[in-house]
């Protein structure tokens, strides 16, 4: 597990909401994985990641048996949530249209963390 910062803790553990446009994620586009910042566990593939304009980095699929989704508390949305350590992610909603898939995974940019792709040490040069 790794250490926290006070924020992340508030996010992650007290299942707070960043706020909007504030997340280092939300406008970041390159390839890679984006993992679960207190666990590692390996959430949303990069190629997964689209611009909803909502604020938070949104996401149209996981992988599989990452991520869980519990009723939230407020009994209007649908919470996500780490599969792996609990950690709160953020929200799911469908049927918005953004994609194909009709899904966006709304999260917090403070629960995750990114891991860019490694370049092919196998490739010629």
């Amino acid at each position: 597990m790794t250490e926290l910062t006070e924020e992340e803790k508030e996010v992650i553990l007290h299942k707070k909401t960043e706020m909007p446009f504030s997340g280092k994620y939300n406008e970041f586009f390159k390839e890679g994985t984006y993992v679960c910042k207190q666990c590692g566990n390996p959430l949303f593939p990069s190629a997964a990641k689209f611009r909803a304009g909502c604020g938070w980095p949104s996401f149209d699929e996981h992988f599989p048996g990452a991520v869980r989704r519990v009723p939230d508390p407020n009994g209007f949305r649908t919470e996500i949530i780490c599969a792996k350590c609990g950690g709160h992610l953020g929200h799911v909603f469908e049927g918005e249209r953004f994609t194909p898939r009709n899904t966006r995974h709304c999260v917090n940019s403070l629960s995750l963390r990114f891991i860019p792709k490694q370049p092919d040490k196998d490739k010629p040069k």
